[in-house]
């Protein structure tokens, strides 16, 4: 019966541990570091009938961000104005745009410029 016990404590053990290595590597992402920072990510999908792009953008500090702005390319620019701390919005790009790139600016000195990524196909799914 202690045989048992113990097994048991040791697979809770185990558990536990995961439980906080896994909460540790997601609230790297939840938790800000920096006053000023921003995560941006372009995503473009091609359908057989249609393209759909659409652009995520969130402030990922611990202050409001001022004067945002993204660049599609080929002068599309879009303002936002200003970000609050965790604030994520997605906006897309105009339809003739020829999605190649996105920059992303904002105050103070912030600038990121990205290509857009395409999410994988898989087998059976829409658009594959």
């Amino acid at each position: 019966m202690k045989k048992y016990t113990v097994l048991i404590g040791a697979g809770i053990g185990i558990i536990a541990i995961i439980g906080m290595i896994i909460a540790f590597d997601i609230s790297k992402f939840a938790i800000a570091t920096q006053d000023y920072d921003i995560f941006v990510d372009p995503l473009i999908d091609d359908q057989y009938l249609f393209v759909m792009a659409r652009v995520t953008v969130q402030n990922t500090g611990f202050k409001p961000l001022t004067n945002v702005k993204v660049n599609f390319g080929g002068g599309d620019i879009l303002e936002i104005g200003t970000l609050d701390a965790g604030e994520k919005i997605l906006v897309s790009p105009p339809q003739e745009n020829e999605m190649k790139f996105v920059q992303v600016s904002a105050d103070p000195d912030i600038f990121v410029s990205k290509i857009y990524r395409t999410p994988p196909k898989l087998f059976g799914m829409m658009g594959s």
